[in-house]
């Protein structure tokens, strides 16, 4: 593959070129199985190269070595690209030890066809991003919330997210039987103006939050919930 700017050649698809300073991908699409990654470069609603990274999964303390090598190796790929967003989809593990090693938006797609899934997003460029700081993002006359530590940890990764313009608490209620399963946290189904719920659930102890987002309807405020339930799943709240 050439830059597409200068027509320089690329060492691999979709690589930032270093002659002329050129993006030649703006997007990644990982693919992620506990053995093989398949990564898809996208300049705007095209595909211009995919490129794959293996590992042989290892068993007791040799995985953890292994598995954050096949990670940074994906990572790495990754980088080459310099894009402005990363989706992934797969094998929570192997997208948790990705992520940890990207500093890019990272969204997570559906797992049957994360292709077709992306490409069918980019024309929700025009939902805003927050730039504000995740602690700066929780309002409301409700400041208590349940789950102490556990759940501020879940409210800060749900600040985190680009969509996410505020999070108000709401009242603490007794949620029937007790569990013993610590915190754990649901986002519900967006309303009209995609805006969503989080149920947070600490014992018999249930809250219901209100998370503004920058959606502008339930469609967009869907895909944002996925992303949040995804969010939780992946740091085992969910």
């Amino acid at each position: 593959m050439d830059c597409r700017q200068c027509a320089s050649p690329l060492e691999r698809p979709g690589d930032y070129c270093l002659v002329c300073r050129t993006h030649n991908a703006d997007a990644v699409v990982l693919s992620l199985d506990r053995d093989h990654a398949e990564l898809t470069m996208l300049v705007e609603d095209a595909v211009v190269g995919k490129t794959d990274v293996r590992t042989t999964p290892e068993d007791g303390d040799a995985e953890v070595v292994e598995l954050r090598n096949f990670a940074g190796r994906i990572a790495d790929e990754v980088q080459r690209k310099r894009p402005e967003e990363v989706f992934a989809a797969g094998d929570r593990t192997v997208v948790r030890a990705v992520r940890a090693h990207l500093h890019y938006d990272f969204y997570r797609v559906g797992k049957e066809n994360p292709v077709e899934d992306v490409l069918s997003r980019r024309g929700d460029r025009s939902l805003e991003v927050v730039e504000t700081a995740p602690a700066d993002k929780l309002g409301g006359s409700h400041t208590t919330l349940i789950g102490n530590r556990n759940g501020m940890r879940v409210i800060r990764e749900i600040a985190g997210h680009p969509h996410v313009k505020k999070i108000i608490p709401g009242p603490i209620s007794a949620g029937g039987a007790s569990s013993d399963s610590g915190v754990r946290a649901k986002a519900t189904r967006a309303d009209e103006n995609g805006n969503v719920r989080l149920l947070l659930r600490d014992g018999s102890s249930v809250q219901e939050n209100r998370v503004v987002t920058t959606a502008m309807d339930r469609e967009l405020g869907e895909r944002i919930r996925e992303d949040l339930n995804e969010a939780l799943a992946e740091t085992g709240f969910r």
